[in-house]
């Protein structure tokens, strides 16, 4: 059973547990411009704030998203194009998707993370996105054209945070 509680938050009831499990999940249609990108990852920062999540874990995900957003709107298409941000967070993890409709990744198999020079200002985001998460996959939208960055990763908790599993 799936009750609305304010906003995009959620309480499930799990058969069994006599209680309530809450996920907090959000989704933005951003433009593909620069001011956009600060904007995602404080709202990311703020709802792990609020539910309690680790400072360290908030930080590495609140960097990623910042990669992955950066990218979507250097590389995203055209520049009336919009991008999307997608997060789900629950009792264990925290979820990630960041699409645009730009040309996508070059290459047809799993998208390379090539190196780069360490003074090098640009190409790293990827690589940054892959290390600071527990999985990230980086693939093409099928059919329409596109990026799509995902990754996850395990959510600690402060003492005595809401969402932290008892």
């Amino acid at each position: 059973m799936r009750r609305a509680v304010g906003g995009n938050t959620y309480f499930y009831v799990e058969p069994g547990t006599g209680g309530w499990n809450m996920s907090i999940w959000w989704s933005l249609h951003l433009r593909r411009e620069a001011a956009s990108v600060p904007l995602a990852r404080k709202l990311l920062a703020g709802a792990m704030d609020t539910a309690g999540v680790d400072p360290d874990t908030a930080f590495d995900l609140s960097l990623a998203l910042t990669e992955a957003c950066a990218n979507a709107v250097e590389h995203g298409g055209a520049s009336t194009a919009k991008y999307h941000v997608t997060v789900r967070l629950d009792e264990e993890r925290c979820h990630v998707e960041v699409s645009d409709s730009g040309p996508g990744f070059r290459g047809r198999r799993g998208i390379p993370l090539r190196r780069t020079r360490l003074e090098a200002e640009s190409g790293r985001g990827l690589g940054i996105i892959s290390e600071l998460s527990d999985h990230a996959q980086f693939r093409n939208r099928a059919g329409r054209g596109g990026a799509v960055v995902r990754f996850d990763k395990v959510v600690k908790w402060r003492e005595g945070a809401p969402l932290a599993v008892a």
